[in-house]
């Protein structure tokens, strides 16, 4: 296959966005989409080897895999190896198990799996994990285990329907994207079936270059069309970097825009236009050699800084960060990557054995850290458990796990059998039951909650984050809820939680089957509309808030400190730092104490500006908003929430 230099500059075009994407620099939320062009230049070169090998008719499905574990493996292998002892040092025990878990699967090349199971892309969660970005290796992998195979099965039996073939899996692909984007988008993001028509678009430029040359040709000669057409290439990718953002429907008919525009600098990008000069720069292709290493060591650099950093760090060290990343990209191209592609200095036999003996002495390692739940007997440096610590950031249920995925009347979700206040809503109504409790041990309670579900009759929100699919199961969760008060006579009081944030940033709202543009008069006034139903029905409704916010993650925050022995109150935040979602919710629950109770949770702890987060030693945090099992009973009884709930004092903002 013929050399192209601005083939490389492409890849410099598209791991710079991804990189200062993962840095969490505004202007390129859209960074993500770099994957996407190395999808499709991924399925153009493998494709075009592929075809090579097969017109010369000595393709080798082994020489194929050879190639690609010599591309592939050495380089990842040794970040992986570079980066156990900063995972030993820094990453308490749930991080560690994580992290444990992620070598297992990278060397089974089931990252994509592992990572939609766990958490979303774009969650500040997926920021501490030092392999995410191993994802797009893993579905990459899997490609490449099932393309070669079923393009030697269409090359023997009938070439020219390869064209059509490789058309209707692209357009089958997208319409699964498109769904999925809407319906199930983590695993539309993470899969193969959503992004298969990514790798279709190169495969299809492949297959034009190699067997309708002439039609390329005679487009090509048209200096002018070239020319305008790479650039448009170029501005579709710039635009998506720049316009797009974690709100946006990912992998769908979005996705054509970065992806024809890289198609479209495939085609038309030649060294005699505008583009092809500047894609075939010196520091493009430079920095396009380099591109997979520089790839594979800025999310593990930015990962691990975030966990040593209490807060988030500084723009200019990550920006150092992100130049390290290039300085340590070079190093392992030179003299890991480089090395292990010479045949004379490293033979077949040696590549396949270093596979397998990596693949599987991660494994172990990966094994033995998930078992021992993250190495969690270590000590730190004041000899405390780190188990102990992990203990404060646990997922607080409530009641019980039991209480959170359907409508149920388990025992285990009351702790009476004729209780007299229902807790309803997600997450943020889960937390509040050690609080009741610990203000009034004998509270008759019940527990009605479901996670990202809010206490709203008949409405749910859809947006990336709560697709449909989700809306659809928290109508019929709270209509259950519904349902059951109209028979059930003990119930006096209804608590109502939620963050509500997903309510108010949601492009749609699910109305009566209906759907409306979401904004803030709409959901106020259907909320008033619940409020007002639970009224009719002789109940008391009480709005307890969410927790202020500032848009850090403090439970993880005090977990560290712990961890590092530093001090817990460098993690208390001043109260006007609360991130602007947070603003909105306490402005929205202002508007609604005109018709019920709220309770503000910044009343029990803010104070003077400062909102504390801990108390000796106690973490009223678990994570950015979620109160800890014992910070909601710290909580409970300091606001006496059993009061605020069944008394008359109105809590005030």
């Amino acid at each position: 296959m013929k050399y192209r230099r601005e083939i490389d500059g492409l890849r410099a075009l598209a791991v710079f966005p991804v990189v200062l994407f993962h840095a969490g620099f505004k202007a390129f939320e859209g960074g993500f989409v770099g994957v996407d062009v190395f999808f499709v230049l991924s399925g153009y070169l493998i494709t075009s080897i592929i075809f090579e090998d097969m017109d010369k008719e000595n393709f080798s499905i082994i020489k194929f895999y050879e190639r690609r574990a010599r591309r592939i493996l050495p380089a990842l292998f040794f970040v992986i190896l570079c980066c156990l002892p900063f995972a030993w040092l820094w990453l308490l025990p749930i991080h560690l198990k994580d992290f444990s878990q992620s070598l297992v699967a990278v060397s089974t090349f089931s990252s994509n799996i592992l990572f939609w199971k766990e958490t979303g892309y774009f969650g500040v969660e997926a920021e501490l994990k030092p392999l995410l970005h191993t994802w797009s290796l893993s579905l990459e992998e899997q490609y490449y285990l099932l393309f070669p195979p079923f393009l030697m099965a269409l090359f023997k039996l009938r070439k020219q329907w390869m064209w059509g073939i490789l058309t209707m899996i692209a357009i089958v692909s997208l319409i699964v994207a498109q769904w999925g984007a809407y319906n199930v988008p983590s695993g539309a993001f993470y899969f193969l079936p959503a992004r298969g028509w990514e790798l279709a678009i190169g495969a299809l430029i492949a297959f034009y270059f190699s067997y309708k040359r002439t039609k390329i040709d005679t487009i090509l000669s048209c200096k002018i069309t070239s020319e305008l057409l790479g650039l448009l290439g170029l501005l579709l990718i710039c635009y998506s970097v720049i316009k797009f953002d974690k709100f946006t429907p990912f992998p769908s008919l979005y996705t054509l825009i970065p992806t024809l525009g890289t198609a479209l600098i495939i085609v038309f990008s030649t060294p005699s236009n505008i583009v092809g000069r500047l894609l075939g720069a010196k520091p493009m292709v430079g920095i396009g050699l380099i591109s997979y290493s520089i790839y594979l060591w800025h999310q593990p650099l930015f990962a691990f800084a975030r966990h040593r950093s209490l807060t988030e760090p500084s723009a200019a060290f990550l920006i150092i960060l992100s130049f390290l990343s290039v300085g340590l990209a070079y190093f392992s191209w030179r003299f890991v990557e480089t090395p292990f592609r010479n045949k004379q200095i490293i033979s077949s036999k040696k590549v396949f054995s270093f596979a397998g003996v990596g693949s599987v002495l991660f494994a172990m390692i990966g094994l033995t850290g998930h078992i021992s739940n993250g190495y969690n007997n270590r000590l730190n440096n004041n000899g405390i458990l780190l188990a102990d610590i992990s203990k404060k950031v646990i997922i607080n249920y409530g009641l019980n796990q039991d209480c959170i995925h359907k409508f149920t009347l388990s025992p285990n979700c009351r702790t009476s059998d004729e209780p007299e206040i229902l807790v309803w809503g997600d997450s943020y109504a889960m937390h509040l039951i050690q609080g009741i409790l610990a203000s009034n041990p004998s509270a008759k309670i019940i527990q009605m909650t479901k996670s990202a579900c809010g206490p709203f009759f008949e409405v749910a929100p859809i947006s990336t984050r709560y697709p449909a699919s989700s809306a659809k199961e928290c109508l019929s969760f709270n209509s259950s809820i519904h349902t059951w008060l109209k028979t059930h006579k003990t119930i006096k009081y209804v608590v109502l939680s939620s963050p509500f944030g997903q309510y108010l940033e949601a492009s749609q709202v699910i109305i009566n089957d209906h759907l409306y543009e979401a904004n803030q008069e709409l959901v106020t006034k259907q909320f008033i509309a619940t409020i007002n139903q639970l009224k009719n029905l002789g109940l008391v409704p009480i709005v307890f808030s969410p927790t202020p916010q500032n848009g850090e993650n403090i439970g993880e925050c005090l977990a560290k400190a712990q961890f590092y022995s530093e001090d817990l109150n460098a993690c208390n935040f001043r109260r006007e730092a609360v991130n602007k979602t947070s603003d909105e919710v306490f402005q929205f629950l202002k508007n609604i104490s005109k018709n019920s109770k709220v309770i503000f949770m910044d009343e029990g702890i803010c104070e003077e500006g400062l909102c504390k987060v801990s108390s000796d030693y106690t973490f009223i945090y678990r994570d950015s908003g979620h109160l800890s099992h014992e910070g909601s009973a710290l909580l409970g009884k300091k606001m006496n929430f059993y009061s605020l709930i069944v008394g008359n004092k109105r809590s005030s903002w």
